[in-house]
């Protein structure tokens, strides 16, 4: 599973011309799945996501977590993350979970995330989404849990 985490002082998600999604600072996630992740893939990046420390302390240290800070996190599903660039001029999805699999782990990061954070928000799954973001510093990483081998 696939985080593309951007640091932002604010960060929203529309479909249809609609605001379905808010959060002032906090995390953006998008977030890819692969084929072979499970729940436990899903759990392990939501630990990750949680207490990864990359907010500034009081000497501009990325020492803070978005739980230390009670940031927001803004979840939203990228099915193109999980794109194989590594050849050709045009990606390949291969490697991305069939839109089933892909919904039911999306949904279950979403869940998992409201018993463990106050602050969380979603883009829609298979939707037409735009997002928009200050992202703040800026600051983008990108967390990958890979599938456990079985």
């Amino acid at each position: 599973m696939i985080g593309l985490l951007q640091r932002v002082q604010h960060a929203s998600v529309h479909v249809a011309h609609k605001n379905i999604a808010h959060i002032e600072q906090g995390l953006l996630v998008f977030i890819g799945v692969e084929h072979g992740d499970t729940e436990a893939e899903a759990q392990r990046l939501l630990t990750r996501l949680l207490g990864y420390r990359i907010f500034s302390d009081q000497d501009d240290k990325m020492n803070l977590s978005l739980q230390t800070i009670n940031g927001g996190l803004l979840l939203v599903p990228q099915f193109t993350l999980a794109a194989n660039t590594q050849k050709g001029m045009r990606p390949s999805f291969t490697s991305a979970a069939p839109p089933e699999l892909g919904k039911a782990l999306f949904d279950y990061l979403y869940s998992q995330a409201v018993q463990q954070h106050p602050i969380v928000k979603r883009g829609q799954f298979g939707a037409d989404m735009q997002v928009s973001l200050t992202n703040d510093g800026p600051v983008t990483f990108w967390l990958h849990v890979p599938p456990s081998q079985h």
